[in-house]
């Protein structure tokens, strides 16, 4: 083997190591985003620049201060982070750390536009308030463990039953997670933007406060007038048609998700054709 192909062999090796390394970050982001663990992270990068900060300008006290810090971090950050370490390990050891998307999914995916369009429609003509948020990338563990956990298969009727008023899950916010129904009566963070209708109640509150902080979808049924909202990247569409609430939520959940897999797909040929 000459020099020039050692050379390639490693300059390869090491651009595999680099791209694995950066995948796994994405995907530590990706569950620790929108829960209480993003302002633990802040907190962190403010005591690394008070550290920098004070050896720049040799504060020895404060910087001794950081030192101590610095050198407990380690167990300060398992402990800390507790919830979202063990929720990357349970997703490594079911094999969904670097699962991608498949046709199956993307069949799962109808049905449950079409649950939640049955379900929706039905309680729209009957004015029964409900409140359904839908994960996608962004992990909502925090919020489903403010309520009761299901783990139930996704349909119309069990959307229906539990919003039906005086029952002991009506009250709180459905989550859906990886085609089930994760949990009821969860809390959702209300919204604290001043630019809200006062019209609009906690139902629509806290829809749009979670689509502040996650990138899930959340639906809502007005239990005053019937109309039916939807939430993304914390823009609320109010008074939805039928028609109109089936065409968003078809795109937002099936429409999209085929432009990521067709995407992936592409590079991973392009991967191995180049590979």
């Amino acid at each position: 083997m000459s020099f020039s192909d050692f050379s390639i062999l490693k300059l390869l090796a090491n651009t595999v190591d680099i791209l694995l390394v950066w995948y796994v970050i994405y995907k530590l982001i990706v569950i620790v985003k929108g829960t209480k663990a993003v302002q633990l992270v802040k907190g962190i990068f403010v005591i690394l620049l008070v550290k920098v900060i004070s050896d720049n300008f040799h504060l020895q006290t404060l910087g001794w201060m950081m030192q101590q810090v610095l050198t407990w971090g380690f167990l300060a950050i398992a402990i800390i982070f507790q919830p979202e370490l063990r929720r990357a390990l349970e997703q490594l050891g079911r094999g969904r750390f670097f699962s991608r998307s498949s046709n199956q999914e993307s069949d799962d995916q109808e049905k449950i536009v079409d649950s939640i369009v049955k379900a929706v429609d039905y309680m729209a003509k009957r004015r029964i308030g409900a409140l359904i948020s839908i994960e996608r990338e962004t992990g909502m563990g925090d919020y489903i463990e403010t309520g009761i956990g299901l783990e139930s298969k996704i349909s119309s009727e069990l959307l229906i039953n539990i919003f039906i008023p005086n029952t002991p899950l009506h009250d709180g916010a459905v989550i859906l997670q990886k085609n089930q129904v994760a949990a009821a009566a969860c809390y959702l963070p209300l919204s604290e933007s001043p630019f809200i209708s006062k019209e609009l109640g906690t139902r629509h509150r806290a829809a749009l406060g979670i689509s502040e902080v996650t990138d899930s979808i959340t639906v809502v049924v007005s239990e005053e007038t019937g109309s039916v909202s939807l939430t993304k990247n914390g823009e609320l569409h109010r008074d939805l048609q039928a028609e109109d609430f089936k065409e968003m939520l078809t795109n937002e959940l099936i429409t999209q998700s085929r432009v990521k897999q067709a995407s992936s797909a592409r590079w991973n040929w392009r991967a191995k054709k180049n590979g």
